[in-house]
C-alpha cells in the first residue's frame, strides 16, 4: 500500500478513534469533533511520524522524477538528438499502458452503447401508445362567437 494512503487512513482512523472515546461525555457533536480533531493532530505527529516521513520520501522521489523528465523534454525541444531517443522509449512504454486503458474504455463504451440500443427500442414501443393518447384527448372548443 501507498505511504500517502498508509498515512492517510491513519490519521482518519485516529480521528474516528478519537471521536468515538468522546462521545459519552456530555458535550456539543461540534465540540468533541473539534477535540478529536485537534487530539489527533497532535498524536499523529507522534505515532505515524515514520509513515510520514515515508511519504515524504515518496513525494520527493516523484518530484525528481518530474524535474529530470521536465530537463529532458526541454532538452529534446532544443534539438538533443539524446534526450529525444531516451524520451521515446519512455513514450514507447507510456504508449503501451495507455493503449491497455484504451482497450478497457472500448469495453465500457461498447455495454454503454448497448444500453443506449435498449433504451431507444423502448422508447420505439412506447411512441405509438403516446400517439394514441393524443389522439383521443379532444381539442378545446372556441368559445368565441
Amino acid at each position: 500500500m501507498s505511504p500517502a494512503v498508509k498515512y492517510t487512513l491513519g490519521r482518519l482512523g485516529l480521528f474516528v478513534l478519537i471521536f468515538v472515546l468522546l462521545l459519552p461525555l456530555p458535550l456539543n457533536i461540534l465540540i468533541k469533533a473539534m477535540v478529536a480533531l485537534l487530539l489527533s493532530a497532535v498524536l499523529s505527529f507522534f505515532l505515524l511520524a515514520d509513515w510520514r516521513n515515508k511519504m515524504g520520501e515518496q513525494l520527493a522521489d516523484a518530484a525528481t522524477r518530474r524535474t529530470a523528465e521536465k530537463q529532458r523534454l526541454r532538452a529534446a525541444l532544443a534539438g538533443d538528438e539524446d534526450a529525444a531517443a531516451e524520451g521515446d522509449r519512455a513514450a514507447a512504454e507510456g504508449d503501451r499502458a495507455a493503449a491497455e486503458g484504451d482497450r478497457a474504455a472500448a469495453a465500457g463504451d461498447r455495454a454503454a452503447a448497448a444500453g443506449d440500443r435498449a433504451a431507444a427500442a423502448g422508447d420505439r414501443d412506447a411512441a405509438p401508445t403516446q400517439a394514441a393518447a393524443r389522439r383521443k384527448t379532444p381539442e378545446p372548443a372556441d368559445d368565441k362567437k
